[in-house]
């Protein structure tokens, strides 16, 4: 029986222990991530979601960055535990989806209706948190792991160069997957009446 559309939001955690043990290619699941992203849904249809896909060595590469954008801020007493975080819980994967927001889709909409002006950067920020949840559904769904991770703004300059991004993409999110290594722990919910008010049922 396939799962359902709960099933897969109850498996979806985050995996910190992953490996590149994978059975799709890096072609498979890069068809895949944009494929999701292309059908996550967007203020006006704004599609400002852009995502690069790292695997293999360019994978290894963001993390590299990481790690020594990190060492110039990290205290040295403290940066064996970050060494040891960054290479086992996201390099060890098998690849990395950097999520960015275009401004100039963002800006040209301020432009092009200013009554909604303001709310053009917030719904900017609604359309890569779809994108990105989206993402790691489908990641679950392919029996893959994930983290949501935020370096940015520190490694911005640094991936920009090495990768020629655009500037007028702003790096929102990077989310490090691969093969399932250990299990998530126990997920625990709060109360429901703290979260949640109904009406009318």
């Amino acid at each position: 029986m396939s799962k359902t559309f709960l099933d897969l939001q109850q498996q979806r955690r985050s995996i910190y222990a992953i490996g590149k043990n994978v059975k799709q290619s890096a072609e498979e699941l890069s068809t895949l991530i944009k494929k999701t992203i292309a059908e996550a849904p967007s203020a006006f249809n704004s599609q400002s979601s852009r995502a690069v896909i790292l695997c293999g060595d360019a994978h290894e590469q963001v993390w590299n960055i990481t790690l020594e954008t990190l060492r110039k801020i990290v205290p040295a007493d403290a940066f064996a535990a970050t060494e040891g975080k960054i290479n086992g819980d996201f390099k060890a994967g098998f690849g990395t989806v950097l999520f960015f927001e275009d401004q100039t889709v963002v800006e040209g909409l301020q432009k092009q209706f200013p009554a909604y002006a303001n709310n053009f950067p917030i719904w900017s920020e609604h359309s890569t948190g779809i994108a990105q949840y989206a993402t790691w559904l489908a990641l679950t769904e392919a029996g893959l792991g994930a983290t949501l991770q935020h370096y940015n703004p520190i490694i911005d300059e640094e991936v920009a160069k090495t990768w020629g991004i655009p500037s007028t993409w702003t790096l929102r999110a990077q989310m490090p997957f691969g093969s399932i290594e250990a299990p998530a722990g126990e997920k625990t919910y709060m109360s429901e009446d703290e979260r949640f008010k109904v009406f009318g049922a």
